[in-house]
């Protein structure tokens, strides 16, 4: 008998073309689990994501469904995949869960953390999962701007969809920027997010850290609704989800 089971994942994006399947392209996270648990479970299976990491983004907490008939138990079938899966994607933990669990439409909120190096040496052994930024950003001015984006918002000047359909309002309860020697993080939480939000977020607020923006015209950008005046979209490589919110 099928069961849902739950997946909690990590992966480092760098070689992948995103998480979601596409045809004809074998590399994305979605399509190397779906083609373990199918010789696992010796039928086709669907991994249904909380969400479409972009191409070399990587994540921390990505969590993720399916419904499998398995004589495994779920450390069986976190053992079983882990054995199969490619060495830069790892299944942290699988769990039962009720047969209406989704995965996406039942998530409350994501946490993601973009990362960026803002010292004068290369950061060798870091160099795929941060931002090496030209300059040093004002973390004060960046604090100042994150304020106004903070809340129940129409953020469509941060989304890279000009052809979004669906509305663009979306509510950021939390942005946390930190420095920690030559590391800068932005640690974002809402209840969801828009294309490429969070990565222009991080552009955006890089240029005001830059000198190029004031805090205040955040302000202005909300209202124009416009993506041509936001910053620019940060690079995909230095941005991680965390965790991924239920009840």
């Amino acid at each position: 008998m099928k069961k849902n089971y739950k997946f909690t994942i990590a992966y480092d994006g760098t070689r992948y073309f995103g998480w979601e399947h596409q045809p004809d392209q074998e590399m994305t996270i979605q399509g190397k689990l779906e083609r373990v648990l199918s010789v696992m479970a010796n039928t086709q299976v669907e991994v249904i994501g909380a969400g479409r990491t972009d191409a070399g983004v990587h994540a921390k907490g990505m969590v993720a469904n399916a419904h499998l008939d398995t004589e495994l138990d779920p450390d069986g079938i976190r053992d079983y995949m882990n054995c199969y899966l490619p060495d830069d994607i790892c299944v942290r933990e699988v769990r039962e869960a009720s047969d209406r669990f989704h995965s996406r439409y039942n998530a409350l909120g994501k946490t993601y953390c973009y990362t960026c190096y803002v010292g004068r040496l290369k950061p060798v052994f870091n160099r795929k999962y941060v931002y090496v930024t030209d300059w040093d950003p004002d973390v004060g001015r960046m604090r100042q701007a994150a304020e106004y984006l903070m809340g129940t918002h129409d953020f469509a000047s941060f989304c890279s969809n000009p052809r979004m359909k669906k509305s663009t309002v979306r509510k950021v309860d939390s942005i946390q920027i930190t420095r920690k020697e030559s590391y800068l993080n932005m640690t974002f939480h809402g209840t969801g997010f828009l294309q490429h939000m969070v990565r222009i977020l991080s552009g955006t607020l890089l240029e005001v850290g830059f000198g190029k923006r004031a805090p205040e015209s955040m302000e202005e950008l909300l209202e124009a609704r416009n993506r041509s005046l936001a910053g620019f979209t940060a690079p995909a490589r230095g941005l991680c989800l965390l965790k991924v919110d239920y009840e």
